[in-house]
């Protein structure tokens, strides 16, 4: 795949033999340090690299020869050379900046490629939103590959988006070119019972030669799993314990293990590697989502490689997970993910590879980051009128919007409750005993209400249910219009008016994360393209997004980021229940069933 800004090996070629026959110079020779080889898993002292044209032309024990006028030679001092850092599964949207910002904040931490789903803002605002997601990102200083949105909505009949994308979009998106395969299929209900649709997407990703992502979130890994490999799904990311990886690689997926800011399952899966033995090629790291606070204070790929090392991972063995076997799956291994001859001068000097300090960053043979500090200008796309007005209610909400009328004239109901469960995506399906008062259905104890207000069609619809987990206080309400996949506008609270003020307060400013508590807004992040992501600085929306984490825990939130769980409430593919503007949906059978217990 070539990339706008960088030559393709084929180009470069005769440029590279010559300088690592010693008859040209190279630009930049880095020597005194010890390369780790994820090609042969070794560990090389004394090894050196000779870079030409953004990518390396000599590798090995002694670059002397490829010096000349003009090279700048860059001394290791001891320290490893490593390739740099890919995540291999990703939404830029979730860390709530464009894929400027985004890249602005992880390159100091050692990330140079990215493989990126933006099927958030393919839900708001269609393939046109997915080309400027896609066009920002190859103006980038690293390399952020496009994966194009699969299924929008995430499961249809069961949910409304602003755009749909259909097998012709994504026929048609297949010759962009930053796009390097299929964001995950999240349809897999849809693929086991051969929906014309989602089989035709993934076939016109397979004609053009490109990679399926999946997205296979039930437990069930009978028949419906096995047809749904058949499908042609590449990867999935969606397990959670050690069986799921095993079960993955058993049948040719990849098994992709997040550590995410919620999402904390490389721990109770890497040891198919670790304890069972398995080969360690057939598994990828990733984030999956990141917000900004966890990119700008905690890191990005280089968090989830310590991680897996903490986890009793052989570092350099992590680090292959991080790199060789991304690019292998995506058929890049001859063009990224090593230090070898011809790939991209992708590079960190790292002194030790177990707490992996990113002390310098090199990006196609530039010298990007050093010390944390990002050393480069990250451009940014002209965003449109069109992308910074999306959040369209059609009235303006009162407290009563937010109310549920009880069924009958009992003095208390049983209803349905979505389970929140701390650093997972997937819900439990609960059940609680609730009072009526007035004939309208309060919250009590541990449950608190939840909305999901039509943001796409100004439609005025507002679509009550109670969730548990969060542990708020009286008097709160926190609102986004980050709600995937369909990215309306998810409210949670206690009061129903500040429920109905955090709302109109998102509609007014176009789009972003509100909390309110007695009466007053506590924490604020605007949202302005797509109500998804900000164009400010990272670590400006990091600041934001510190202090909406701050405000959570004031109202009596004690969840690990519990804004992730938040945002994924709306996730109408990941079980158990979810709500969507047609009402509250049991993902286990996917089906809109009642709120009410002893009812259809």
């Amino acid at each position: 795949m070539q990339d706008p800004i960088l030559k393709t090996w084929a180009d470069c070629a005769p440029h590279l033999v010559a300088v690592a026959a010693g008859r040209a110079p190279a630009d930049l020779v880095i020597r005194g340090g010890t390369l780790v080889n994820v090609q042969s898993r070794e560990v090389l002292p004394g090894w050196q690299v000779a870079i030409a044209e953004g990518r390396f032309a000599y590798v090995g024990p002694d670059a002397s020869h490829c010096i000349g006028k003009g090279t700048e030679v860059v001394e290791a001092q001891g320290r490893y050379l490593i390739p740099g850092l890919c995540d291999g599964h990703m939404h830029i949207e979730s860390g709530m900046l464009t894929p400027a910002e985004f890249a602005a904040a992880v390159i100091p931490h050692g990330t140079t490629t990215m493989f990126a789903d933006p099927h958030e803002i393919a839900n708001v605002l269609g393939l046109p939103g997915v080309r400027m997601m896609h066009d920002e990102a190859l103006m980038q200083p690293v390399s952020i590959f496009t994966q194009m949105p699969s299924c929008a909505p995430s499961a249809p009949g069961l949910e409304t988006t602003g755009f749909e994308i259909t097998a012709e979009d994504v026929e048609a998106a297949m010759a962009w070119p930053g796009i390097i395969g299929l964001g995950e299929m999240m349809n897999y209900p849809g693929v086991v019972n051969g929906d014309p649709q989602m089989l035709a997407e993934m076939a016109a990703t397979m004609r053009a030669g490109k990679t399926v992502g999946g997205h296979y979130a039930s437990p069930d890994r009978g028949i419906p799993f096995h047809a749904y490999v058949a499908g042609g799904a590449a990867d999935d990311h969606e397990g959670t314990h050690e069986s799921d990886a095993i079960a993955r690689v058993r049948q040719g997926m990849r098994s992709m293990l997040r550590l995410g800011s919620a999402w904390y399952d490389v721990e109770s899966q890497i040891t198919a590697i670790t304890e069972k033995g398995l080969d360690p090629r057939n598994f990828v790291l990733c984030t999956d989502d990141c917000h900004s606070g966890t990119l700008v204070n905690d890191g990005h790929m280089d968090r989830v490689v310590r991680h897996a090392i903490a986890c009793g991972c052989d570092p350099v063995i992590a680090l292959q997970m991080a790199t060789i076997n991304t690019a292998t799956h995506f058929g890049l291994e001859r063009e990224l993910g090593s230090v070898a001859p011809g790939r991209r001068a992708d590079l960190i000097l790292t002194s030790d590879l177990r707490d992996l300090p990113i002390e310098v960053v090199f990006a196609r043979g530039r010298r990007v980051a050093e010390g944390g500090r990002l050393l480069v200008t990250c451009p940014h796309y002209d965003w449109p009128e069109a992308a910074r007005k999306t959040v369209r209610l059609g009235k303006r909400l009162e407290a009563a919007d937010f109310a549920v009328p009880a069924p009958d004239s009992r003095e208390v109901v049983r209803v349905k409750v979505i389970g929140v469960v701390e650093n997972q995506a997937p819900t439990k399906a609960l059940s609680a005993d609730l009072p009526v008062r007035d004939g309208v259905v309060e919250p009590q104890g541990p449950v608190a209400h939840i909305a999901l207000v039509e943001r796409h069609r100004a439609t005025g619809g507002v679509t009550n249910a109670f969730v548990q987990g969060f542990g708020y206080g009286p008097g709160m309400a926190v609102a986004s219009t980050v709600a995937h996949d369909s990215h309306h506008m998810i409210v949670v609270g206690t009061d129903r008016a500040m429920m109905a003020r955090a709302a109109n307060r998102l509609a007014e400013v176009g789009g972003g994360v509100a909390v309110w508590k007695d009466g007053e807004e506590i924490a604020f992040v605007p949202l302005p393209i797509a109500g998804l992501m900000s164009d400010a600085p990272a670590h400006e929306v990091a600041a934001k997004a510190q202090r909406l984490v701050e405000a959570m825990v004031e109202c009596g939130c004690r969840l690990n980021n519990a804004y992730m769980q938040h945002s994924l409430l709306a996730l109408v593919v990941i079980p158990e229940l979810r709500l969507s503007d047609k009402g509250l949906v049991d993902v286990r059978r996917f089906e809109v069933v009642s709120l009410f217990e002893g009812n259809a």
